[in-house]
């Protein structure tokens, strides 16, 4: 299953000389669009999503929606999970990628990095990344650190394949979410 999120192919990748969220302009908070569906977790924080994706069970404490094939193969994924004991801002990049790889996930590449990522009543580190799950199964993924009322990890993914068709769908879920 997708455990993480992706960005969009054609942002650039951060360097040092880069704006703190340059490579993640295009995720601007904005309320969920009319008719979406909205999960709240059990401390408040909601993650929204459009009706034609499916809300999944997961972690305690968490919200899941999907988009998948009729074969069950993931179109798109997201996920909000309360944040968790050792995430860190500082170290997002590295625990992030460290965490897909104790998951399993194989051929994890770092995209982009970016801090200071503006959210609906908080702001956040990002990631964006790429990595080979156990299922053999490539994705993209997006993987915000969010500091706010809820600290909270928001995670949009899709197979590169689908990820120009699923990045603003993607995009304006975790723009949505609240904190």
């Amino acid at each position: 299953a997708a455990a993480g999120c992706g960005g969009a192919a054609g942002h650039p990748v951060a360097t040092a000389a880069a704006p703190p969220q340059s490579s993640f302009a295009w995720l601007a908070p904005a309320p969920a669009p009319s008719g979406w569906r909205v999960q709240r977790t059990p401390v408040g924080a909601t993650l929204p999503s459009p009706r034609s994706w499916t809300a999944l069970a997961g972690d305690r404490g968490s919200a899941s929606a999907a988009l998948r094939e009729p074969t069950g193969q993931y179109l798109g994924y997201l996920n909000l999970t309360p944040r968790q004991g050792a995430e860190h801002a500082a170290g997002w990049s590295v625990f992030r990628t460290a965490h897909n790889r104790a998951e399993g996930d194989r051929d994890v590449r770092l995209l982009s990095v970016a801090r200071d990522v503006r959210f609906r009543g908080a702001t956040g580190t990002c990631v964006r990344d790429s990595y080979v799950t156990v299922s053999r199964n490539r994705f993209i993924e997006v993987a915000c650190l969010v500091s706010g009322a809820h600290p909270s990890v928001l995670v949009g993914a899709a197979p590169p394949a689908q990820w120009h068709a699923q990045a603003p769908v993607i995009a304006r879920a975790l723009a949505s979410a609240t904190l």
